[in-house]
């Protein structure tokens, strides 16, 4: 199902898209497709966003990553995730970052994303 909303500022109407999830019927999940470029080549691909996964963050995963030849930088200290039941993630720690610019709606800005997985 595509909803589109209007924005209060400009009458331009984005398109927002509303699916329910596989695992549960009664779940939805709500897209937006965003530009992501490279900081190094200037290379980029839309992407499909997924909007308040419930993270505290933004996180890619390692795959992803790999698939892109994104260049990733070391954090100083691993960030231990943790799933809705305290449990610890199967994916371990978060012990990388990407920097990207991220496109969306005529918009850009610089960002450093956590990779997830290994």
């Amino acid at each position: 199902m595509k909803v589109s909303t209007s924005d209060s500022k400009k009458t331009k109407k984005k398109e927002v898209e509303v699916r329910k999830t596989k695992r549960d019927e009664s779940l939805r999940e709500i897209t937006v497709k965003i530009g992501l470029e490279r900081i190094d080549t200037q290379e980029g691909v839309t992407v499909e966003e997924l909007l308040n996964s419930g993270a505290m963050g933004l996180v890619m995963s390692s795959e992803f990553v790999r698939k892109q030849e994104l260049q990733l930088k070391k954090i100083d200290r691993p960030i231990y995730v943790r799933n809705i039941d305290s449990s610890f993630n199967q994916e371990e720690s978060i012990e990388h970052t990407v920097e990207v610019n991220i496109y969306y709606q005529g918009h850009r800005k610089r960002t450093e994303i956590n990779m997830i997985g290994r």
